[in-house]
């Protein structure tokens, strides 16, 4: 690609750097007046005046060193005067009289992520409903019902005296252990562990204790020794960390008086007092509740006691860190201020400097207003749930509008550090199941996001009775199973990090966030579905270089996704088929001879299969 411009990093500060900006502009334009670079963020342009430096037979040299402030990344262009008409200078060297959005160039200061975690495969365990380490349920525990055996299927109930939180299977760490060859097998790079210190319910997002594993989960031993094993196999290991809010029924709470420790609930001149958000009125304490949770007090972001102890000197990220994890998840990340974010960030570097930092962020986060993406000092990247939504359009309803302008958004707005690590995921622990949400129609196409059930807003014990007693006919799960494996065929082909969530490789079912928790099959999994996650997982690890390829769409129909990867280490052209029939395809004259086929049904590089796909690779 043509390129008549230079941008060079002369040094880094711990604020921001020093560049050294080089253009040159054809004389035959005219006289160049006021040559000026451009940085942009948050809506905010940054100028600088560049100067003329000379010119030769055919351009007009203009050069500046500038300062910019750290940043994950700025949009950039050039723009000058002939005359007084302005011209401007896109990415691709094209000079116009118009500036257009989707030609801007980005540049990262004093940001990336780390390189382990660009383009790997992550493998998400709900940890009690994985696997357990011994074969016999954990002793029983005050509030906790137990499953007798892995084999019992979900069966949850709501009444005033239970809470489908408090059911167990007793996953643990050990169990996890027990089980990494498996998750190797499926090309995983990393383990995302959800919530395993000490807390009230199975979800453990309500923390009771954040310096103990809970034991029905294991020990802290246990927790390093899954982090060594999963080293030796070359396998990273992030936590989902839960700072907004803590469990009622905590050390720091301690609203029944289950512990020891005199809680913020109890006494808020406690040692705990300061922990948490609170209100004072007419000698009343009112406490603030996340969305009303009356189990979830919400913690102080603001509270230097709250700050000291999650990211101060020897403070729980610390702690965890010397367990041996990788990285954090963080839970509600959106509800953490900037400067607490900024503050984790600095603990979780402290401890290893490329160490992962992924969000729960469900909008676009370079355009929230906030910096936890966008100033570069908070996250690495956030689960896309943007993306996915977009792709799951495509793929049930066609909707290829949604996913033109999501993938537009990301690539011209996110950071290419950022594009490499978002957590693209098959489903998650807060939506229905991968199979259910492409094998039935009980997901409306005009709902903000395309898994929220149309029973969803029903009242709660009524949508649980209906979907405990929802499991898919045989007709849907075949249908289900064809769109779920043209579905994770592309993301896997796709820039991000390719997240599996537990089960989703076997044909675990769920229908609604409830009841998508199901354990592990381990003595009936669907062999198809896994042979085909496996097949996936091949194709990322022998080409090496679709964990940094740039991206960009070829075609987009109804029909099906065409879409190229390239870098200089090598290029792939991949077609994705969302049809129910055959689908015809041409493809670029440059991939007639490619050195690498991977084919989904049985496709070609001219006929795409039903719900079939073809990668064609040349290196």
């Amino acid at each position: 690609m043509k390129k008549d411009y230079n941008i060079k990093k002369l040094q880094s500060t711990d604020n921001g750097g020093f560049y050294q900006i080089d253009v040159k502009i054809p004389l035959n334009v005219g006289w160049i007046e006021n040559v000026n670079f451009v940085a942009s963020k948050d809506g905010h342009d940054i100028n600088f005046k560049l100067e003329h430096v000379g010119n030769d037979e055919e351009y007009a040299h203009f050069s500046n060193q500038i300062y910019l402030e750290t940043a994950a990344a700025y949009r950039f262009f050039f723009y000058f005067f002939v005359g007084n008409n302005k011209f401007y200078m896109n990415i691709d060297s094209e000079i116009t009289n118009y500036l257009n959005n989707n030609k801007l160039g980005k540049l990262s200061v004093n940001f990336d992520t780390p390189d382990w975690a660009k383009g790997a495969i992550m493998y998400q365990i709900f940890v009690d409903r994985f696997n357990r380490g011994e074969n016999k349920p954990p002793k029983k525990m005050p509030r906790r019902h137990v499953y007798p055996s892995f084999d019992t299927p979900v069966n949850p109930y709501y009444d005033e005296n239970r809470d489908i939180n408090n059911d167990f299977y007793g996953g643990d760490l050990k169990g996890i252990i027990n089980k990494l060859d498996y998750i190797k097998s499926l090309g995983v790079d990393v383990l995302y562990l959800g919530p395993i210190m000490e807390s009230q319910s199975n979800h453990r997002y309500d923390t009771a204790d954040y310096e103990k594993v809970d034991p029905y989960c294991g020990t802290n031993e246990d927790l390093k020794r899954l982090c060594d094993k999963a080293h030796k196999l070359n396998m990273k290991v992030i936590l989902d960390s839960v700072f907004n809010h803590t469990g009622n029924d905590s050390k720091y709470f301690n609203q029944f008086g289950h512990y020891d420790t005199i809680g913020a609930c109890q006494d808020i001149n406690s040692e705990y007092g300061k922990f948490y958000i609170k209100d004072i009125s007419n000698g009343r304490i009112y406490f603030y509740y996340w969305w009303c949770h009356q189990n979830l007090p919400v913690c102080d972001k603001e509270s230097p006691e709250w700050r000291k102890y999650v990211f101060g000197d020897g403070g729980i990220i610390d702690q965890w860190f010397k367990l041996g994890i990788d990285g954090l998840r963080l839970d509600v990340a959106d509800d953490l201020s900037d400067d607490f974010l900024e503050n984790i960030r600095k603990a979780v570097k402290r401890n290893k400097e490329d160490g992962l930092i992924i969000g729960e962020v469900w909008k676009n986060p370079m355009r929230a207003g906030r910096g936890y993406l966008s100033s570069g000092k908070c996250l690495d990247s956030v689960m896309d749930y943007s993306l996915v939504d977009a792709l799951v359009r495509y793929f049930k309803f066609a909707d290829t509008y949604k996913l033109d302008y999501t993938i537009h958004d990301i690539l011209n707005e996110y950071p290419k550090g950022t594009i490499e690590t978002l957590m693209n995921f098959t489903s998650t622990h807060d939506i229905s199941r991968a199979l259910n949400i492409f094998a039935n129609n009980d997901f409306n196409a005009n709902d903000e996001y395309a898994w929220k059930t149309s029973h969803r807003d029903k009242i709660f014990d009524v949508f649980l009775e209906y979907s405990k007693k929802y499991k898919l006919s045989e007709r849907e799960i075949i249908r289900g199973k064809e769109l779920l494996e043209a579905y994770t065929y592309c993301v896997d082909l796709m820039p991000g990090i390719f997240s599996i969530f537990y089960g989703d490789e076997v044909g675990v079912q769920g229908y609604g966030n409830e009841m998508n928790r199901a354990p592990f099959p381990w003595k009936n999994m669907d062999q198809e579905l896994l042979t085909h996650f496996r097949y996936l997982g091949n194709i990322r690890k022998e080409n090496e270089f679709l964990r940094t390829a740039d991206f960009d769409i070829v075609d987009l129909n109804q029909n099906y996704f065409m879409f190229e990867r390239t870098s200089s280490d090598g290029d792939a052209l991949v077609a994705v088929s969302r049809n129910e029939e055959d689908s015809k395809i041409l493809i670029p004259s440059k991939y007639e001879n490619y050195d690498k086929v991977y084919s989904l049904k049985k496709s070609s590089s001219k006929n795409l299969s039903r719900y079939g796909g073809i990668a064609l690779i040349k290196k």
